[in-house]
């Protein structure tokens, strides 16, 4: 571009600054898979050569708050647990006079698993060994405390039971237990996950078994929920699989979101899927197909037209 005269370059550039299209990602706690999540898939969307979508990112208080943000379009994209989305969606619990209907799924990324870190030396068994204990359920009207409560509920507990219910979010939750301000920590995440990692590598932890018994009943009763095992061997002191239940981190989108910018970021994701895989190992085994399992809300336009292209969905 050395012989263009200077203000038609500037024009030239200026034109291509203007013709991007900038989104944004609402993900969670920087210390979470949400926040990786949405840089992995913006570091596609940001260098894929066909797409004039320049991608960012931004850390939030996690599913509750990305949701509204997307409702409301605050924010055009953002990561949601796929039990939040359902009960949105239809109506259910917290969200019975509400409308979610402006949310659109895109995929359901990878699988979160319920996980309850406790310190080893607090005495804590079994699910129903937190009664009188200092146990974290997450932020307030978070996804991570909604699934918590479920299971309370199913296995017959209140807060009540608690010596103390905090709800300490996602960044602080791992300090609290190693000053010694709670006994154990719910957490939903996809593993492994540097939490929980920096967790061991202060205090002896345990991770608590929920049992096939209370899962096999939550299934039956939440369709959103499936079984899951936290792999043995990447957690220090955690050497057998632990069973537990969880849902799907879904991405999802405004209605109003332009049709081509959403089948463009659909379309730089599944181009560079191996790449996507290795960006980190909670999603070692999800399959393409398994993108559309777990989605409680209809697909945008943008999204359906590109599953439909190569094959994915008729």
């Amino acid at each position: 571009m050395k012989n263009i005269p200077k203000f038609v370059l500037i024009i030239i550039l200026s034109t291509q600054l203007f013709s991007s299209e900038f989104i944004t990602i609402g993900t969670g706690s920087v210390t979470g898979i949400y926040y990786t999540t949405g840089g992995s898939i913006c570091r596609l969307v940001n260098k894929y050569k066909d797409s004039t979508i320049r991608c960012s990112i931004q850390s939030t208080e996690g599913s509750l708050y990305n949701l509204n943000s997307v409702n409301n379009k605050d924010l055009d994209f953002a990561i949601v647990q796929s039990d939040i989305l359902y009960q949105a969606s239809h109506n259910k619990n917290n969200f019975k006079n509400s409308s979610y209907s402006k949310v659109k799924s895109i995929m359901a990324i990878y699988p979160e698993l319920l996980t309850l870190v406790t310190k080893k030396d607090a005495n804590i068994n079994t699910i129903m060994d937190i009664k009188d204990k200092r146990i974290n359920l997450g932020s307030s009207g978070s996804g991570n405390e909604t699934t918590a409560l479920t299971l309370f509920n199913e296995i017959g507990l209140t807060k009540n039971d608690l010596k103390e219910a905090s709800s300490y979010n996602a960044s602080e939750m791992s300090d609290a237990l190693k000053n010694n301000k709670i006994d154990g920590y719910f957490y939903m995440v996809g593993h492994p996950t540097s939490t929980i990692k920096d967790s061991s590598s202060s205090v002896n932890i345990k991770i608590i078994p929920i049992e096939n018994e209370i899962t096999n009943k939550l299934i039956e009763k939440y369709p959103y929920f499936t079984k899951g095992n936290i792999p043995g061997g990447i957690y220090k002191g955690q050497v057998e699989d632990i069973p537990t239940f969880g849902v799907k981190a879904v991405l999802v989108v405004n209605e109003k979101v332009n049709e081509k910018i959403v089948y463009a970021l659909v379309k730089a994701i599944l181009e560079n899927f191996d790449e996507f895989k290795k960006l980190h190992p909670a999603y070692s085994n999800i399959t393409k197909e398994s993108l559309l399992e777990g989605l409680s809300t209809p697909l945008h336009e943008g999204a359906k037209k590109y599953y439909e292209e190569i094959g994915l969905i008729k």
